[in-house]
């Protein structure tokens, strides 16, 4: 072999090696152990549920992003179902009329409250359910309502029309206040914090869980996205889903930001049962 034919070997070897070792992915997914899994491995598992949650944090590009390849993936094995925190039940009607085409985009942002990031972060998830014919739920509680227990308890609620008891979970709302994720939203704001607002945020969690169950079919697979804190550590809505149905399958998924994803944090093990991690000055959405 001649020095220059050698030379260009060694410089190809070389040079693959570098580029995996400057390599700067924008997230890494990882099992609840914390052993990383392909994207792929990810999807064969949660697309044989009955029901996933996906966990996003809100102004987080990598969880849009992913929340539509979830979908895209798993439309192509299953017949979905798609629902959303992000729509509150008394706004059905304007949805429902947007996927049938009876209003316009502009419409739907008229006669719905929409989130301020809709259109860059959630309208995707609607137009793909549009495009395919998809049932797309408005999942949650009228955000006044969940203001209401806040201030008063679960009480203020039985003063309500029964039009708009039904926007949400059925009263009595089951509640334990001894759920770590309950517990932990009033020792995070010590001194504001009272116990009607973890009773707000059950209220929000028993209602999303509610109108997923009310409108999952055997066979189908229904996805919902919500914030990560609504169904991490499987508390929050998996917990009122498994409440009601005890054998419905469930997969989780939660969103997570580390300083350092080439490792999964102990703190954020086993919170999901896949984690999408993501470096903490990622870009954001607002």
């Amino acid at each position: 072999m001649n020095k220059a034919l050698h030379i260009c070997i060694v410089f190809f070897l070389i040079i693959p090696a570098r580029i995996i070792a400057q390599d700067k992915p924008a997230y890494r997914l990882f099992n609840a152990r914390g052993k990383e899994v392909s994207y792929q491995k990810m999807i064969k598992q949660i697309s044989k549920q009955d029901v996933i949650l996906i966990g996003e944090l809100h102004n987080n590009p990598i969880s849009h992003w992913l929340e539509l390849e979830m979908i895209q993936s798993c439309f192509s094995q299953r017949k979905l179902m798609l629902g959303a925190e992000m729509f509150e039940q008394d706004n059905q009607g304007a949805l429902s009329a947007y996927l049938e085409g009876k209003i316009s985009a502009k419409g739907l942002d008229s006669s719905a409250r929409l989130w301020k990031n809709y259109k860059t972060d959630y309208a995707p998830l609607v137009n793909f359910a549009k495009e395919n014919q998809l049932n797309f739920i408005a999942t949650n509680v009228p955000r006044k309502y969940a203001s209401m227990v806040s201030k008063g308890g679960f009480e203020a609620l039985n003063q309500l029309s029964a039009e708009e008891k039904s926007w949400m979970a059925p009263l009595p709302i089951a509640y334990d206040a001894n759920l770590p994720g309950y517990q932990k939203m009033i020792t995070m704001m010590p001194g504001h914090a009272t116990p009607n607002m973890s009773k707000a945020q059950a209220l929000k969690d028993a209602t999303m869980a509610y109108f997923i169950l009310k409108n999952w079919a055997e066979n189908q697979l229904f996805i919902h996205v919500n914030g990560s804190y609504h169904s991490e550590n499987y508390e929050g809505i998996s917990w009122y889903l498994k409440l009601a149905k005890p054998k419905i399958k469930i997969a989780t998924i939660a969103t997570v930001s580390q300083k350092d994803i080439k490792q999964l944090t102990q703190e954020n093990k086993y919170v999901a049962d896949y984690i999408i991690c993501v470096e903490d000055d990622m870009t954001t959405t607002y």
